[in-house]
């Protein structure tokens, strides 16, 4: 706005914000070495905030320096605490919800009519993660979790899970980022950021792996043969050939039986039997070995078509979503497309340090996947710019890790789908 020569407030054309010129009564605009229009530019009035408004306020350690305390005040610190402190309540949505929260009404299906199953279902949970949650120490955080069966679908990459099994047989070395790549190079030792990994340890990866691979091979051919017997007895009208082969996500959980290793993210998986997706498993070490294999022995096949219709399956059929996000890249998009085929996640929490100024779906923000269906409209859905192996353990000091034994009662006997009893 501006002021003309009447002393009125007038809105141009080319004008966003009208502000109001003081009051002549006021001692600033009454003081003749202030241009009017410089006071009612700087000094102008504004609009009073509402009573029951968020104020910004930090932490007092006067009055708690628990870690409980210091994240209770993460909301109103603003910036990526605020973010932050957002995201702890996300979780704490997509964990709590029931179909009881929405009263069953005239034209929604019979099934789901009987209050006590509505109290029963709760939302599926999908918990994606980058390869380098697992060489760090995020392993240890990502185990509690699925040690306790606290989701229900994970999407991962190849180094996600071979970095997992490599930890079982070596350890993984504190560094430094500013390490020399030729010398290291010179004495077999990989760089991940800070971490140092042997080029034994891949070693002790692949002659534990090799193996397995060849049983698998056995295994399926073995199928694939008994399946051609019968089809040639009972003739071609009577039985239709279906080749058997095994999907990336039962090629992990195999890994994840086979190493038996209580310290492994894949041995709990296998065995709380939730399945770990891994749509470009052939990136990274057991791709190497798969390669290695094929000029072996050629013909063992994994069915990636199959698993895209399990994850997508696992979406469709649940009465609501959750999603938790680490990273970006393949996991991101595969657990934003899958909960697409039920037109979007119903809570969402990403947490990464991408920015959208390129166009890339790893930098994208939870509106631009709210436009694809990726995330329901009517969601809140939060991303936290940080590096995850900062904020995530404390967000699952706040979540997951609250109250474990209460929680376990509060799930069991509960399911995702009406179909799944």
């Amino acid at each position: 706005p501006y002021v003309n020569k009447n002393n009125s407030a007038t809105m141009g054309d080319d004008q966003i914000l009208f502000t109001k010129p003081l009051d002549a009564s006021n001692a600033v605009t009454s003081n003749p070495n202030i241009p009017s229009v410089s006071a009612s530019a700087v000094l102008g009035e504004s609009e009073s905030m509402p009573d029951d408004h968020p104020i910004c306020k930090g932490h007092d350690f006067e009055a708690s320096r628990s870690i409980d305390g210091i994240m209770d005040s993460m909301l109103t610190s603003g910036f990526q605490a605020t973010n932050l402190g957002k995201a702890v309540n996300e979780i704490k949505r997509m964990r709590k919800w029931r179909l009881s929260d929405t009263e069953w009404k005239e034209g929604d299906d019979e099934a789901l009519r009987d209050p006590d199953l509505r109290k029963r279902i709760r939302s599926r949970i999908f918990f994606a993660y980058t390869s380098n949650q697992i060489s760090c120490g995020q392993r240890e955080v990502i185990k509690f979790i699925v040690k306790n069966k606290m989701v229900d679908v994970i999407v991962t990459t190849a180094g996600g899970i071979e970095e997992d099994i490599i930890k079982c047989f070596e350890h993984t070395y504190m560094g430094d980022f500013k390490l020399k790549g030729k010398e290291l190079r010179k004495k077999g030792i990989n760089r991940i950021g800070n971490l140092l990994v042997p080029n034994k340890n891949y070693c002790k990866f692949e002659d534990w792996v090799a193996p397995i691979i060849s049983k698998m091979h056995d295994e399926q051919d073995a199928k694939w043969l008994e399946q051609a017997r019968k089809l040639a007895s009972n003739g071609c009208e009577d039985e239709e050939l279906k080749p058997f082969s095994f999907t990336p996500s039962e090629f992990v959980a195999r890994l994840g039986k086979e190493v038996d290793n209580e310290e492994s993210v894949l041995y709990w998986a296998a065995r709380n039997n939730i399945p770990v997706f891994c749509p470009a498993l052939t990136d990274g070490s057991v791709g190497d070995m798969l390669y290695f294999h094929s000029y072996k022995r050629p013909g063992f096949v994994l069915d990636i078509a199959r698993d895209i219709r399990n994850i997508n399956d696992l979406s469709v059929q649940s009465h609501c979503t959750g999603q938790i996000i680490i990273g970006g890249g393949l996991v991101k998009h595969h657990t934003c497309n899958a909960n697409l085929m039920r037109n979007g996640a119903d809570y969402s929490v990403y947490i990464n340090t991408g920015h959208d100024f390129d166009g890339s779906d790893s930098g994208a923000s939870p509106d631009e996947a709210v436009s694809w269906g990726k995330i329901r409209i009517t969601a809140d859905p939060v991303k936290v710019v940080a590096e995850a192996s900062l904020v995530f353990p404390l967000i699952v000091s706040q979540t997951f890790a609250k109250d474990v034994a209460c929680w376990k009662d509060e799930v069991d006997g509960t399911l995702c789908w009406v179909g799944d009893e």
